[in-house]
């Protein structure tokens, strides 16, 4: 499993589902907050990468509605609506 697909994974387990089972609509995901829970070292631009991605929206059923804050950086917000 490549970088990109472990951090889809993560996030899926760690925001998605959650979110899911809370009954909520959307979610939004800090890409700072996923480097940082993976224990990442200088990966951001793979975060954003792998969550921007529609292969990310495909894989988690989910649809991003809302790309907030610089492209790669810690502060990048997606929202999904789940």
């Amino acid at each position: 499993m490549g970088l990109a697909d472990e951090i889809r994974e993560y996030v899926l387990v760690a925001y998605i589902r959650p979110a899911r089972r809370r009954g909520e609509s959307t979610v939004t995901v800090r890409a700072g907050d996923v480097h940082k829970g993976m224990g990442l070292k200088d990966r951001m631009p793979a975060v954003a990468g792998a969550l921007g991605a529609t292969k990310f929206e495909q894989y988690a059923g989910v649809r991003l509605i809302r790309r907030e804050g610089p492209h790669q950086g810690a502060n990048l917000r997606l929202t999904f609506e789940v």
